[in-house]
């Protein structure tokens, strides 16, 4: 993908940096930025904005496969919950598309779509219909996520 714009990059930065806060202080999981490749069981490459995944999980990787990224070489796993930051230059339907896409897979969660501009959250969990949160204050990851509270201010 092509880059999004410095104020979707520092948004962006907002969101992976109270995930990394969050995920050091609860130590049980990883949390990853837009850099980070991961491969769906589908055999789909994908680079989510932010994600987070049980430490657990992750080390049942082989190191090697831990470090890879290169086309064809993205983590041969899933994340457990992702994120997508929606970019002025992003297709709604497209990213709607995608976090369904996520949602197939056994391992995920719950993610979050967020549109800045609407200033609306979207959240898939498995199973059930997609929850939409106007102008929050703050999205809450509660149940998969204790304790993790994303402050939307720093986001929007």
């Amino acid at each position: 993908m092509s880059p999004t714009g410095s104020e979707t990059g520092n948004r962006n930065g907002r969101i992976i940096q109270q995930l990394m806060n969050w995920s050091d202080e609860d130590g049980t999981s990883l949390a990853f930025s837009s850099s980070a490749g991961f491969t769906l069981s589908t055999g789909a490459k994908k680079s989510p904005d932010a994600s987070w995944m049980k430490l657990e999980r992750w080390n049942s990787l082989s190191q090697e496969q831990q470090q890879k990224f290169a086309p064809k070489k993205f983590a041969p796993i899933c994340p457990d919950f992702v994120v997508e930051l929606m970019s002025p230059s992003d297709n709604l339907k497209t990213l709607q598309a995608k976090m369904t896409e996520y949602m197939e897979e056994p391992e995920v969660k719950v993610n979050w779509l967020i549109d800045r501009k609407e200033r609306k959250v979207d959240i898939y969990r498995p199973n059930l219909p997609t929850e939409c949160l106007e102008n929050p204050d703050a999205v809450s990851g509660e149940p998969v996520l204790p304790g993790f509270v994303l402050n939307m201010s720093k986001v929007c």
